[in-house]
C-alpha cells in the first residue's frame, strides 16, 4: 500500500512539473483585444478603382441584412450613422454634406431585407459600449449593375459597462440579428462551369469507343495506350461555403492550426484560411 502512493506522489509530481510551464506560458500571451477577434472573424471589403471609377480590390465577408431600416448613402458621401439596440434598428439622420467636405444633397436609401453587403471597417468602443460596423453593397451579389457602393455605418449598442464583459459569441450573435454571415451555397458560375465540363467529358467519353476502335484497326496492339492517353484528367479539388470541417480535410489534410471561437472554427494553413459557421464552411481566404 505504501509503495502505491508513493507511485501515484511520483505520478502526480510530474504531472505538475509537466503543466505548469505550459500555464504559465499561456498566462504570459497578451490578451486579444475583442475589435482583433472581430476582424479575424470578418474579412474587411478593400476598396480602390480602376478605369471605371471606384472599384473592390479584395473581397471580403459576405453579410445578409436580416431588417429593415440600415439607410446608405453613395459611395463618396459621408456615410450615414444606424444604431441597432435591443432589437431595433433606428437612423441617427440624414446629412447634407458630400465627399470632401463639399454641400450637395445626398441620395440616400435604405438597405432592404436579404440584401447582401460587405463589412469594410470594424471599430469596438468599450467606454461607449459600441461596435461599429461599416458596410458596402456588394452589388454583384445583389445583381446590380452598375455598381453603386452604397455604404453605411452600423452601431452596435449593448447595455451600460456589459461590453468588457461580454463574450466574442455573444457580440457575433448580436451582429448576426442584423448583419448574418451568408452561409448559402458557392456561387452559380462554378456549378455552371462544372456542368460544362461534365458535359464535354461526356461527349469526350462518348466518342472513345470509335475513336479507339479506329486506332486498334490501324494499330493492333496500342488501343490501350491511346485510351489511356484520351482520359480526361481528373477534376480540381474544392473548398466549397457549406462543407464540413471533415470534408475540408479530406481535401487539405490537416490543417496547422486550429482557432476555436464558440459556434466559429478557423482551420489555417500555410497559405489559406477556412472558417466555420456552425461546422460548416463560410469564408476562405
Amino acid at each position: 500500500m505504501r509503495q502505491k502512493i508513493e507511485m501515484a506522489v511520483r505520478v502526480a509530481a510530474l504531472i505538475a512539473v509537466g503543466i505548469t510551464p505550459c500555464l504559465l506560458v499561456a498566462q504570459d500571451l497578451p490578451a486579444v483585444s475583442l475589435e482583433d477577434q472581430l476582424k479575424a472573424q470578418y474579412t474587411l471589403v478593400k476598396m480602390g478603382s480602376d478605369s471605371g471609377g471606384d472599384a473592390i480590390v479584395a473581397e471580403g465577408t459576405v453579410l445578409v441584412i436580416k431588417k429593415d431600416g440600415i439607410l446608405s448613402v453613395p459611395y463618396g458621401d459621408r456615410p450615414v450613422a444606424t444604431k441597432y439596440q435591443d432589437g431595433t434598428v433606428r437612423s441617427l439622420g440624414t446629412s447634407t454634406i458630400g465627399a470632401r467636405g463639399s454641400r450637395k444633397q445626398q441620395t440616400p436609401r435604405l438597405f432592404q431585407v436579404g440584401e447582401r453587403v460587405y463589412p469594410s471597417k470594424i471599430a469596438v468602443n468599450l467606454p461607449k459600449d459600441q461596435v461599429t460596423i461599416g458596410i458596402i453593397a456588394c452589388d454583384s451579389c445583389n445583381n446590380v449593375s452598375p455598381a453603386t457602393f452604397y455604404k453605411a455605418d452600423v452601431v452596435f449598442q449593448f447595455p451600460k459597462g456589459a461590453l468588457a464583459t461580454t463574450s466574442l459569441s455573444q457580440v457575433e450573435d448580436t451582429i448576426a440579428e442584423l448583419l448574418n454571415i451568408d452561409d448559402s451555397p458557392s456561387d452559380q458560375g462554378v456549378g455552371q462551369g462544372s456542368n460544362v465540363n461534365g458535359a464535354d467529358n461526356g461527349n469526350a467519353n462518348a466518342n472513345a469507343p470509335a475513336n479507339s476502335n479506329d486506332q486498334q484497326a490501324a494499330n493492333p496492339g496500342g488501343g490501350v495506350g491511346q485510351a489511356q492517353q484520351q482520359a480526361p484528367p481528373p477534376e480540381p479539388q474544392q473548398i466549397e461555403k457549406g462543407q464540413t470541417p471533415d470534408q475540408v480535410r479530406a481535401v487539405l489534410g490537416q490543417p496547422d492550426k486550429i482557432v476555436n471561437f464558440g459556434s466559429k472554427q478557423i482551420f489555417i494553413y500555410k497559405d489559406l484560411k477556412v472558417t466555420f459557421l456552425n461546422g460548416k464552411v463560410s469564408d476562405v481566404q
